[in-house]
């Protein structure tokens, strides 16, 4: 179990402090924290759990989350942010997971547009992103990341094998240490979304993390199905997929390498 007291003297002096919300067993952080923004909870705001009975990847695929096996956090944010830059912030919360996990554990997360953490070809976490906007401007958003961190089995019938950091690296990786890390990286990755410098780099950062955005032969899955050869972010952060006849701005969906089949994890 995560020690409450020593997690909060950690994460003094930053945004989170006095914010965090924990649950032994809740059946979504997400859920839970977009209810907490719709009744007006502060930015900042941390919902995390040992478990969750109905943990939500994207397009409602289930997240499995199994007690004291991986981490489950959401965060709520409330950013001064144009919607139109909203498609900035999975794409922040994948690179503030990598370097937690490469803090935590010493391993090298490869980031599979738009939502994928995968160490080699195995896949040990996700991001959700869910917002509400209003006159084009962003009120909240909610960033959750899930991270298999002890978990040793799974299920054989996902499209991408699992894994997790202990599997990967050999020794019990701290849950609580990898919190921490995690919430300190997503706080640099929300300013750096507001700085207009600073933003419009994420999508230049996220193609050096993957080795999936840059010459990459994959089929889309989506409402822009297709196969191509992946050519790259544009300044929004949508993938650029080259087909045999022309260049599709994929700017929703996900994508494996060709071949591969749907998504199903």
């Amino acid at each position: 179990m995560f020690d409450l007291p020593a997690l909060e003297k950690s994460l003094a002096g930053t945004v989170y402090a006095g914010k965090l919300r924990f649950f032994p067993i809740t059946g979504s952080t997400n859920t839970d924290a977009m209810a907490a923004a719709r009744a007006g909870a502060p930015h900042g705001s941390v919902f995390f759990a040992d478990e969750q009975t109905a943990g939500r990847g994207r397009g409602d695929h289930a997240w499995h989350s199994a007690a004291g096996q991986g981490l489950y956090v959401s965060v709520l944010l409330r950013l001064p942010l144009p919607a139109s830059r909203l498609p900035l912030l999975p794409l922040a919360g994948g690179l503030a997971a990598a370097k937690a996990i490469r803090v935590a554990s010493g391993l090298t997360v490869d980031l599979r547009w738009p939502n994928d953490l995968l160490l080699g070809p195995r896949k040990t976490g996700g991001i959700l992103a869910e917002a509400q906007t209003e006159g084009g401007t962003l009120s909240f958003a909610v960033v959750g990341i899930g991270i298999n961190v002890h978990q040793h089995s799974f299920d054989p019938a996902l499209s991408t094998p699992g894994t997790s950091l202990d599997l990967e690296s050999g020794r019990t990786i701290d849950r609580q240490q990898l919190l921490i890390a995690l919430l300190e990286s997503l706080e640099d990755e929300s300013r750096a979304v507001l700085d207009p410098g600073a933003g419009k780099a994420i999508p230049a950062r996220l193609e050096r993390a993957s080795t999936w955005i840059r010459g990459r032969e994959v089929e889309v899955h989506g409402p822009q199905a297709c196969i191509g050869i992946t050519e790259g972010l544009d300044e929004d952060g949508f993938l650029l997929v080259r087909t045999a006849g022309r260049l599709v701005h994929v700017q929703t969906g996900g994508i494996r390498a060709a071949g591969a089949g749907p998504q199903g994890d």
